[in-house]
């Protein structure tokens, strides 16, 4: 079992603590080869295999492949965050904890005053996370309930309903790439489709 940071930015921190969020997406790094139709894990290492219509197909295997999370890993939650007054820097001292305050709190005002979320230290953070499960799909594969589990805000009623949108998506995926996924990473992010981590979590006490 590892303990590792993981980053969430204000809605998805607030989807977390309402129990609506039990799932997260993170793009696998290096990307399997454009041939790839599969990926499967091996203890901490992955592998990426498919056809190729040239003939010979693809199989990557390379130890420098890691998986960063394991089914029993502990993650602890990044967010923007400030100390008041003098305590107000990133390397203060575990005893200044009491006096974290998360942007969140406060509604997000004053954003300025706090710190990147990749700056928050492990004894400031208030959230845990204990990994259920972990597995490799393409981005664009996301199904209604797993949108749902990503924290996009819709009731279960809502799952399957059909979008507008033109490319046909269902409105939990339509509302998962544009409320989710496009503000980090961009349309372009979308469009690419890429091959991701899919990681199933609980919150555990902290």
């Amino acid at each position: 079992m590892k303990e590792l940071p993981i980053s969430f930015n204000a809605p998805m921190v607030r989807a977390i603590l309402a129990g609506a969020k039990t799932q997260t997406r993170r793009i696998i790094k290096p990307q399997p080869d454009h041939r790839t139709t599969r990926v499967s894990i091996c203890r901490d290492q992955w592998m990426g295999n498919g056809p190729s219509g040239n003939g010979a197909g693809t199989a990557q295997w390379d130890p420098r492949r890691k998986s960063p999370f394991a089914v029993g890993d502990r993650l602890w939650v990044r967010q923007t965050w400030r100390l008041p007054g003098i305590f107000n820097a990133p390397t203060v001292c575990t005893f200044a904890r009491s006096l974290v305050r998360h942007a969140l709190d406060n509604g997000n005002k004053g954003a300025s005053q706090y710190h990147r979320a990749m700056l928050m230290p492990r004894w400031a953070s208030r959230i845990l996370l204990e990994v259920v499960s972990v597995r490799a799909e393409r981005l664009q594969d996301i199904s209604d309930a797993d949108a749902i589990a990503e924290g996009i805000g819709l009731n279960e009623s809502a799952a399957g309903v059909p979008s507008t949108n033109p490319s046909g998506e269902t409105l939990p995926v339509a509302t998962f790439r544009r409320g989710v996924w496009e503000p980090i990473y961009g349309a372009e992010g979308w469009e690419a489709n890429p091959w991701v981590w899919v990681v199933e979590f609980r919150r555990i006490d902290a």
